[in-house]
């Protein structure tokens, strides 16, 4: 479908409900879902998103923007012999959540973002905004960089996703009160990030061979997203100044660095304004970092059950 195979793990029957991971993740970020979404009566799909897992890792770079994207969540819906779909993200998931609603608004029975709020396309190229605001050191631009993050992260997987998961979790000190993501381009991303010695209560062991084996092919594929970033912004043009008009729920955790960007806050306070089919008001999980369906699933569970439930 779409040119590429994805990797899916699936259960129940019902209304289908699509779960797109972020990064650096899988379908596994989803297990605490699968059970309670499934018993409530719906059809629960995750795939692996393309350069991810088990999925194809398209080589060109172009291949991975947010049209792309799209296509593969429509294509999953189609091959899934349905008409319609919930799509839930999270991180990187969102985004692609949120614009397949805003793109196949006919496709999608409501649509959930976690962390990252609905798009709001700027006036400039993000790459090049953020660049410009913080010399270079933005962590999207350190991860666009040919090569440099690839290389860094697989030099050895398991540590470097311990550390990514750890530092942006609720669990993970906040001394200074959470900073800006940025990254010395000549130390590296993971230079100064804690290595917990015992991991979270939500991130055991098992699971973390789960990740570092999906990731066993390296990263290149799901770092090849951020190198996509102006281009998605050229791309989406024509819906310049659009909005979800689907149904909508949007969670985060207030302990988050990413909803917490600059001009994000903001942006947050104004959803209800903005999003004529938001379900509820913006919902903020306490002490909850980034993770937000790993950190907080029982709340996480219950408020979708409850939204897709409404909108089914």
């Amino acid at each position: 479908m779409n040119g590429v195979r994805l990797h899916i793990a699936e259960q129940g029957d019902g209304p289908l409900v699509v779960l797109l991971h972020g990064f650096p993740e899988s379908w596994h970020s989803w297990r605490h879902q699968f059970g309670p979404l499934a018993d409530a009566g719906f059809r629960v799909v995750a795939p692996d998103q393309r350069g991810y897992g088990r999925s194809d890792r398209p080589e060109a770079v172009d291949a991975y923007t947010i049209l792309h994207l799209v296509g593969d969540v429509v294509g999953l819906i189609q091959a899934l012999g349905e008409e319609k779909a919930h799509v839930v993200g999270h991180d990187w998931g969102a985004p692609v959540a949120w614009h397949t609603a805003l793109l196949r608004p006919d496709l999608v029975r409501g649509v959930a973002g976690l962390s990252v709020p609905p798009p709001s396309r700027g006036p400039h190229p993000p790459l090049a905004s953020m660049r410009e605001r913080f010399d270079g050191r933005f962590y999207w631009n350190y991860f666009a960089r040919p090569g440099v993050a690839d290389a860094e992260f697989t030099k050895d997987t398991r540590t470097a996703l311990r550390k990514f998961f750890y530092s942006a979790s609720g669990d993970a000190p906040r001394a200074d009160g959470g900073r800006l993501p940025l990254v010395d381009p000549e130390r590296g991303w993971l230079a100064d990030m804690p290595d917990p010695e015992v991991l979270p209560d939500w991130l055991t062991e098992d699971d973390l061979d789960a990740l570092t084996e999906s990731f066993s092919q390296g990263f290149t594929g799901a770092l090849n997203w951020y190198r996509n970033l102006d281009r998605n912004w050229e791309l989406t043009a024509p819906w310049h100044g659009a909005v979800v008009t689907t149904p909508a729920l949007y969670m985060y955790g207030d302990r988050d660095l990413v909803p917490a960007f600059p001009g994000t806050p903001e942006f947050i306070e104004r959803l209800p304004t903005l999003m004529p089919n938001l379900w509820r008001p913006p919902v903020e999980l306490a002490g909850c970092g980034h993770w937000t369906q790993q950190e907080r699933p029982a709340e996480v569970n219950a408020a979708l059950v409850e939204f897709l439930t409404a909108c089914s």
